[in-house]
This record gives C-alpha cells, sequence and structure tokens, in this order.
C-alpha cells in the first residue's frame, strides 16, 4: 500500500494473533497459487481497553500509518465504525444490523460515492451454532468451524471474506468490485473477527 493507500493486489490474508497484552492483526498478500506473500500492514489492540480504535502501520513493524478504523461514537454520534486514511480523510464504514444479526449475522459495508453493500453469513446453521457456543461456558475454548461472509450490491458479489480452519483466527479476502478500497475491505474483515456480537 503507498501513502494513497493503493494496493495492488485484490486478495489478501488477515491474520489474528493473541498475545498477553494486545491482540495482533497481519494483512499480507495471497498469491495466485494460494501462498502467502509479502506482508502489507500490521496493527496491535491492546485488551480491556475502552476506546475501540485500531491503527495499521505499513509491513511487519513499520510505524507509517496507513489507515485506523475507529468507533463512530468517538468522533461523532452514531453505530458502527468508520474508517480514516492516514491523512486523517474518511474511506467509508461498517456496521452490524443487530435485527437481521439475530438470525444470520449481517453487515452493510458503506464507501463514499458508492452503492451500499450489505453483507451475510453465508452458512445460517453455522451463524446458529456460534450463537449457541458464545452462550456455553466455553470461554477457553475457541469456536474453529470456519465462517464465511459474502457482501452484495444489487445482485453482484462485491467482497468475499472466509475465516479459515485453524487455532489462530486468518481470513482470506477477496475484492470482487474494482472501485472497493482495499483499506476498507480489510478492515470490515477485521471487524468480523474482533466487533462482531458486541
Amino acid at each position: 500500500m503507498d501513502s494513497a493507500g493503493h494496493w495492488t493486489g485484490r486478495r489478501f490474508t488477515v491474520r489474528q494473533e493473541n498475545r498477553l497484552k494486545a491482540g495482533r492483526y497481519t494483512v499480507s498478500e495471497l498469491m495466485p497459487d494460494g501462498s502467502q506473500g509479502k506482508v502489507l500492514a500490521h496493527a496491535e489492540m491492546k485488551r480491556f481497553s475502552l476506546e475501540e480504535r485500531i491503527t495499521f502501520r505499513s509491513g511487519v513493524s513499520g510505524s507509517r500509518v496507513l489507515f485506523t478504523i475507529e468507533e463512530r461514537g468517538l468522533r461523532n454520534a452514531g453505530d458502527g465504525y468508520d474508517v480514516w486514511d492516514a491523512d486523517g480523510s474518511l474511506v467509508g464504514g461498517f456496521e452490524e444490523q443487530a435485527v437481521a444479526s439475530l438470525v444470520r449475522s449481517t453487515w452493510v459495508l458503506d464507501q463514499h460515492a458508492s452503492p451500499v453493500a450489505v453483507g451475510r453469513e453465508r452458512n445460517r446453521f453455522v451463524s446458529v451454532l456460534r450463537r449457541v457456543w458464545d452462550f456455553l461456558p466455553l470461554d477457553l475454548v475457541p469456536f474453529l468451524w470456519p465462517y464465511h461472509f459474502d457482501f452484495e450490491t444489487e445482485g453482484k458479489e462485491v467482497l468475499k471474506v472466509d475465516r479459515k480452519w485453524g487455532l489462530r483466527d486468518r481470513y482470506v479476502v477477496d475484492i470482487l468490485a474494482p472501485g472497493l478500497d482495499p483499506r476498507l475491505a480489510v478492515a470490515q474483515a477485521v471487524a468480523l473477527d474482533t466487533f462482531q456480537d458486541r
């Protein structure tokens, strides 16, 4: 990603790793053969913080800010989250639809000057299973079953986010609409891991 926020690829992996004091996210290119390419960005989110804000920086350990995910209540009224570029300009935002999510998790993704995209969990059975799991006293046992989200605008797919099998959370992000900003797509994938069901 350069200073303007443009990545050349349209497929990425987002990995989440739990550490003692913070959760770490790493964004990498996904190569055509399915292998992981270079690391494009990383972020750390402090545990037990009241402030919902995640800042992504360049590379594995670079200090250059690329974009920030921020809870809307921090700057203005409203539910959901906004994505800001390094200069403080709004890239777009997203929010979970609480009522629709009772049956199947549903998110609305909004990029400036583009039609709104609605994302739903692909498998209703897995969606219900995740909710049941949340009610069980299994805090130390992670939910390992993969789940998938499809985002559409007027019946056309614009984004897919697929959680893969494994002890660590790993997501494959496929951007299908040429105009969708990769920063917003990656931020939505992070939200599916971090902010869902809050």
